[in-house]
């Protein structure tokens, strides 16, 4: 797993108190656009990698993700 994606699932761990916090951010720490951040956590979410290195995160992202799609 390399480092960018340990670092995004560090910033899912991570708590923002405001809106945009977030955003801004994955901006200044990692130096990514908001839209591709989500697009690498999302394939990230179907990494087994991922699972085994965050499983914590990992399965609460990937129920927060199912329970949108079910919304559609």
């Amino acid at each position: 797993m390399e480092q960018r994606e340990r670092d995004i699932l560090a910033m899912e761990r991570r708590g923002f108190s405001s809106p945009g916090a977030k955003e801004r951010a994955v901006r200044e720490e990692l130096g990514l656009a908001p839209v591709r951040y989500y697009q690498l956590l999302n394939a990230l979410l179907d990494d087994p990698r991922a699972l085994e290195h965050d499983p914590v995160t990992v399965n609460r992202l990937r129920r927060v993700r199912d329970a949108r799609r079910g919304e559609r």
